[in-house]
């Protein structure tokens, strides 16, 4: 019997960022989504713009079909092994029927599948093979930050095994629709989960965020000289607590129980009709939340947040790739903290203005550890979404750049 480990998938996404529209995927004739959706592909005609800066967006390559273009490890041989002790390592191949992770112990073939789902690719990237219809996580990644193939965190760093099986909440934060199913694969876990291959779309695309666009294509297609867009939900006219518990899918809380599939949300819905956890603005104890997937949770334990009327959007623009430029989002914290406002950086006047501002996010959002991902026995960073004042921080930036 075939037996597994139920895990949720803790790839390495996230210096996270809002959920956005994807604009190049593939997607069949029929949505599996239903009739009210159009699929992204059809989005491409009149958005190109946004077309091309998705493709680099996290919320593309949340998943994707396993390839040489979405799997960026090395298959040449001495790059392409992952060595677990004296006697065993996994081998990553290219073959004509596709890209696969294989294990030798003693130079001797045990196990072998093939990866037919990339996850992630900001900081790194794991990957998913089918077995009958169920999705299962192999047992090495690849670590962007370092690039080299890793063991898959979390995984047995003694065996490579392959009998992590992958749940409904990896995918509601990993892909924009999947239908379940009894799963296939014997087992002694009693009744498990598979996965209608024929519903499952990859990444995160314009009509999980935005809604079904059937009705906004059929419209604006036939009636062309109409430039303001109908049938179609605008984040901007959303309330505030609307376009956060939209963001909050996915970024609200790892240790909430889903109430309902969160593939049935729709923008302007509440998001604790779908959670049982609903985070609110207001004290939260810190140390159970995690820099990986409780972005809107540590957001409201902020001042910034508490004190303003901010949103995710105010800081993240959903359909550019600004990861890495922290001047940019410096710039976006001082349309609130300016001299007119009396709220400006204490060390302002005390070092050179253009340089401080790159410090902005490091010192007040720094890059800590998180509990859900280790990798290599250390822990990812990731910036944490509590903006507050960090001592340890200020001090660091303050030797940095008087060093400078």
């Amino acid at each position: 019997m075939y037996k597994r480990k139920l895990f949720l998938l803790p790839v390495f996404l996230f210096p996270l960022v809002v959920i956005l529209s994807q604009c190049l995927s593939t997607t069949e004739a029929h949505d599996p989504r239903g009739e009210a959706y159009a699929g992204a592909k059809t989005c491409i005609s009149c958005h190109k713009d946004i077309s091309n800066s998705y493709l680099h967006m996290a919320h593309n390559i949340a998943s994707s079909p396993a390839s040489t273009q979405s799997i960026h490890g090395s298959f040449l041989p001495g790059q392409n092994s992952v060595t677990y002790n004296d006697h065993t390592k996994v081998i990553m191949t290219q073959t004509d029927s596709g890209l696969y992770q294989t294990t030798y112990i003693n130079g001797q073939k045990t196990e072998t599948a093939r990866m037919d789902i990339a996850t992630g690719g900001v900081k790194g990237e794991s990957y998913l093979y089918w077995k009958e219809n169920e999705l299962f996580q192999l047992p090495v990644s690849f670590d962007n930050t370092k690039n080299h193939w890793i063991i898959s965190p979390g995984y047995d760093t003694i065996m490579a095994t392959y009998d992590r099986s992958i749940n409904i909440r990896c995918l509601e934060c990993h892909a924009s629709n999947a239908k379940t199913e009894p799963g296939k694969v014997p087992s002694f876990a009693g009744d498990v989960i598979g996965f209608q291959k024929n519903s499952l779309i990859l990444s995160i695309d314009c009509e999980r965020c935005h809604g079904g666009a059937k009705q906004h294509v059929n419209f604006q297609t036939a009636n062309p000289e109409v430039k303001t867009a109908k049938y179609i939900t605008k984040i901007s006219a959303l309330t505030r607590e609307q376009k956060v518990d939209l963001c909050g899918t996915c970024h609200s809380g790892t240790q909430t129980q889903n109430a309902k599939s969160i593939f049935d949300f729709k923008p302007g819905d509440k998001l604790t009709d779908y959670k049982k956890h609903a985070p609110s603005a207001g004290p939260v104890d810190l140390a159970h939340l995690d820099v990986h997937g409780d972005q809107l949770d540590m957001l409201k334990t902020s001042k910034c947040y508490i004190s303003s009327k901010m949103d995710c959007g105010t800081c993240h623009n959903t359909h550019r790739n600004e990861r890495g430029n922290a001047l940019l989002f410096a710039q976006r914290c001082q349309t609130c903290h300016k001299a007119a406002s009396h709220n400006v950086c204490k060390m302002t006047g005390k070092m050179d203005a253009t340089l401080l501002q790159t410090k902005c996010i490091s010192c007040h959002m720094p890059a800590l550890p998180t509990k859900a991902i280790i990798n290599d026995n250390e822990s990812v960073l990731i910036h944490t979404h509590h903006i507050a004042v960090y001592p340890d921080e200020i001090t660091r930036v303050t030797n940095y750049l008087k060093n400078k």
